[in-house]
């Protein structure tokens, strides 16, 4: 099979600017680096996902000119993200943790239920977490911002591979897709830098050796200074466009407000995606 980049965003709102971006460093690094783009719908948090807007993801990529060579939902998956964390299981890499979030004081796990004997994967009301091996460091390049070394347990300590909802996490479900699509390079905004030093440790005890390649691109923010997100209420692109702005001048806008245009202008996706490849040439 060959290698492939992937865009990935999670079904629980409709797209907005921050995504049109990302999409954009997707595409255009995976023709700086001839691969083809694998579109991954992200919805292992079935709580939130809606079929709706699985829907307007692809519908609102297509209107914006973008194409992928294959397409992956996770919700379709379940049976081997079940293999593979069986085998973690066995390793003995896998514990139940009852902790609520509300006992635990601050965002690093503690690690007070790590000697629990483990209960069948699908006991109720648990957290399965994974069981980082004391004094790891991880050393990885990140194409952008540099070499990167961390300890995989700092930030959050052993962290969830299983959810209270019995829902498989993003970090044990974006490990398992990454490796078994053949992901060689992952394209993502800055704000998910930090999970990468867990990841590359999941996917070697996973089996995979050699990581992905890792580029985290900058970030749209809003004018009061946060990240364009769904949390905010980020006005969606299907709004946008229904509001009879072009996907041509919402391209341009993006470009402009990514620093990539001096000004704002009417641009195709063909002309944003020279606008990535051009920034990129100051750290290739």
């Amino acid at each position: 099979m060959p290698s492939f980049t992937r865009f990935a965003p999670s079904p629980t709102g409709f797209l907005h600017r921050g995504h049109l971006l990302s999409a954009l460093w997707v595409w255009g690094m995976a023709e700086r680096f001839g691969l083809p783009v694998l579109l991954r719908i992200e919805d292992h948090d079935q709580s939130r996902a809606r079929p709706e807007f699985v829907a307007a993801i692809r519908e609102d990529l297509i209107r914006f000119g973008f194409r992928w060579e294959r397409a992956s939902i996770q919700s379709e998956r379940d049976a081997l993200y079940r293999r593979y964390f069986e085998f973690l299981q066995d390793e003995g890499l896998v514990y139940p943790c009852s902790c609520s979030r509300k006992s635990l004081s601050g965002e690093r796990y503690p690690g007070f239920c790590r000697d629990r004997e483990v209960p069948d994967p699908g006991t109720d009301g648990l957290t399965f977490r994974f069981r980082i091996p004391e004094g790891i460091r991880i050393v990885w390049d990140d194409l952008r911002l540099g070499s990167f070394e961390e300890n995989p347990s700092e930030p959050c300590g052993d962290f969830a591979l299983r959810d209270r909802l019995n829902q498989w996490t993003y970090q044990f479900a974006v490990c398992v897709d990454d490796i078994d699509e053949k992901v060689d390079l992952v394209v993502r905004g800055e704000d998910l830098r930090d999970s990468t030093a867990r990841q590359i440790l999941l996917m070697r005890f996973l089996g995979r050796e050699t990581p992905p390649r890792y580029l985290h691109h900058p970030l749209l923010f809003s004018a009061s200074g946060e990240k364009l997100s769904k949390r905010f209420h980020a006005v969606s692109l299907r709004g946008e466009l229904e509001s009879g702005i072009s996907p041509e001048e919402i391209l341009g806008s993006v470009c402009f407000e990514a620093g990539l245009l001096d000004k704002k202008a009417v641009i195709s996706l063909r002309e944003a995606i020279s606008l990535i490849l051009q920034c990129s040439k100051s750290f290739f």
